[in-house]
């Protein structure tokens, strides 16, 4: 198994080492035949990870390094979308995402019923596959320069839908396990999430393309514009988690406010610390994989049969909510929003704590997760390698 690193330890440099040594060494691997990047990064967290080399275990210092990652890559993307360019597939984007929520759900819920589980983990499992992890598909269309697609917008957009909606399940599921459904509580965090998202998005960028000149005005010190770049960016994330809703959601949302303020130095000092923290978050996701589940054949036989539900069942629902973009813009958008990633996992570690799934469904749920975060960008990428004429991308 070799020696366990904890980065809480003094041990803190060679565990960064590891992890973005090896990230970008299976990255650079996967590039040359011709898989995306980011699954050389996922699978370096497996194999430096517990259940293998035992290099580097999950802790604190990483998971703060991956909380930062993600937040700069989603804050990232979001600075390459104009928020006129959501705005005009706006009403697609709604329909795959409550496509992309329901279909998920009732296959998920199905097939853990199926299995003979009670209906309290059928719920969080099913919510658990609600989500879709925009981060990982952001990642993939960014480094390929598809950001300005029809097709990326609709799932950058439904994502954000998505991640709303998401929560709101999160919290009906939860509250119906706990037998305290309290209405107005549920009402008020919906229209919290939904407020927010609304607010930011609409009048985001108008307020910021008034604000940034007169900061950058006012204050002196340092990289003036970037550093505001850096305030919005916390203080959206602050308020989204506080609205009910995903700290990424909050970074995108803040990098889309941004978009038509910033100019081209700070974007390339985002680009630079993205590039620094983001393999700490596609290692962090590998390092959640056992591999030892492979040993028992039920949990194996559980794990693919949600898996296949996972996977068909937002390429099935997503890809019809984008119907109108042909089948080639279709199968991008449904590839797009396979991934499940960290927030599959969220949803399956509330389930453990409340202990209404089992540790077994637990490792089911983050193996599903972990799966479907590695098939979505390869499903993804070759979708883009073989479009189709005469279809809108």
């Amino acid at each position: 198994m070799g020696v366990r690193v904890d980065a809480t330890n003094n041990s803190v440099p060679f565990a960064m080492l590891a992890v973005f040594g090896t990230a970008k060494l299976l990255a650079e691997i996967c590039e040359r035949i011709g898989q995306p990047a980011l699954i050389g990064e996922i699978l370096a967290g497996a194999v430096i990870g517990p259940s293998v080399l035992g290099w580097v275990a999950p802790d604190r210092t990483l998971s703060t390094l991956s909380d930062l990652g993600v937040m700069f890559l989603l804050f990232r993307v979001g600075q390459e979308v104009k928020p006129g360019e959501l705005h005009s597939v706006g009403r697609m984007a709604l329909l795959v995402a409550v496509l992309g929520i329901v279909t998920p759900f009732v296959m998920g819920w199905g097939a853990m019923r199926l299995w003979g589980e009670p209906r309290v983990a059928c719920d969080f499992v099913a919510a658990a596959l609600v989500a879709s992890s925009v981060s990982i598909t952001a990642r993939m269309l960014a480094a390929r320069g598809l950001l300005k697609q029809k097709s990326s917008h609709i799932i950058l957009g439904a994502a954000v839908i998505d991640d709303v909606l998401g929560m709101i399940v999160l919290a009906v599921v939860a509250s119906l396990a706990s037998n305290q459904v309290r209405i107005a509580d549920l009402a008020l965090t919906s229209a919290l999430a939904i407020g927010f998202t609304l607010i930011v998005a609409n009048w985001g960028s108008h307020t910021m393309n008034r604000m940034v000149p007169r900061f950058e005005r006012i204050l002196r010190a340092g990289e003036v514009q970037f550093n505001i770049a850096l305030v919005a960016l916390f203080s959206l994330v602050v308020v989204a988690t506080f609205a009910g809703i995903a700290a990424v959601t909050g970074a995108f949302l803040a990098g889309m406010a941004l978009s038509e303020s910033l100019n081209e130095r700070v974007r390339q000092l985002s680009l630079g610390v993205s590039e620094f923290l983001t393999p700490f978050f596609l290692v962090g996701i590998g390092l959640q994989l056992d591999v030892r589940v492979f040993l028992q054949p039920d949990t194996l036989a559980l794990t693919a049969l949600i898996a296949l539900a996972a996977i068909v069942s937002k390429l099935a629902g997503c890809g019809l909510g984008a119907a109108k973009l042909g089948w080639s813009g279709a199968l991008r958008v449904g590839c797009g929003m396979v991934p499940r990633g960290e927030v599959g996992m969220v949803v399956a570690q509330i389930g453990l704590r409340m202990n209404v799934i089992s540790p077994k469904i637990y490792g089911v749920v983050v193996l599903v997760a972990i799966l479907s975060t590695i098939a979505g960008p390869i499903m993804l990428n070759l979708a883009l390698r073989k479009p189709r004429p005469g279809t809108v991308s």
